[in-house]
């Protein structure tokens, strides 16, 4: 995968990618239609290089256009207006639909909520619910940047 970055970056661009991909933000994955692209807000995980996302098949149409043409793109923002924080990454690249998975949505769930004791009943529910399958999206590039601003 190639990182691209600007000055404004850190010189360690590749760190601070995983440090913002570990938090739990929203990523809006962009996929391709007939009629043009389409936007869907996501969880993910990010893990041995690529980005994890789940879907429900009876409910969730990016996994079908993901199936019909696997490139896509994603994007994460974590923005904090109180004290000027803005991180960017943005990844372009292919997805591929992968069976459901208890242990890598375990892993993605445990992300956002914590414990699965702690969890709403209907989240613990897809752990064993064939009907969810994962994506995993395998970046080309991935663009990071570090657009935070001073307040005054």
């Amino acid at each position: 995968m190639k990182i691209v970055h600007d000055r404004s970056t850190p010189s360690d661009p590749e760190a601070l990618l995983n440090d913002i991909l570990a938090r739990p933000l929203f990523a809006h994955l962009s996929t391709m239609h007939n009629d043009g692209p389409r936007e869907s807000p996501v969880w993910f995980l990010w893990k041995e290089g690529c980005v994890w996302v789940l879907g429900d098949k009876l409910t969730d149409s990016f996994l079908m256009r993901i199936k019909q043409d696997p490139r896509c793109a994603l994007g994460v923002v974590d923005f904090q207006p109180s004290n000027g924080l803005v991180y960017h990454v943005g990844f372009r690249g292919h997805g591929h639909v992968l069976a459901h998975d208890r242990e890598r949505t375990t892993e993605l769930f445990r992300k956002y909520m914590g414990d699965p004791e702690h969890w709403d009943l209907r989240f613990a529910a897809v752990l064993d619910d064939p009907n969810w399958e994962v994506i995993c999206i395998q970046p080309d590039t991935a663009v990071v940047r570090d657009q935070s601003y001073s307040l005054h």
